[in-house]
């Protein structure tokens, strides 16, 4: 099951979302996502990835591996 896009999309606000599927074989799924959202601003890199994880948890039940970016716009440009 891929992390859905929409859902960090809409829950987040985010500016910006890539998903990429890094995985090599279907028994250890592995994702890489970068999230651009002005809700990550004034927040420490814990607090964001806990935003990020919140809004997979369904998701995070079926995969393997998981590495997430998580920047604010200003950080993004």
């Amino acid at each position: 099951m891929e992390p859905s896009a929409d859902s960090l999309r809409q829950d987040l606000e985010a500016e910006h979302v890539e998903v990429e599927d890094r995985t090599l074989n279907p028994f250890a799924t592995s994702f890489r996502v970068l999230v651009v959202s002005a809700k990550f601003e004034g927040k420490p890199l814990l607090q964001r990835h806990r935003l990020v994880n919140e809004c997979l948890a369904e998701e995070f039940l079926h995969i393997h591996a998981f590495e997430q970016k998580t920047l604010t716009p200003e950080q993004w440009t």
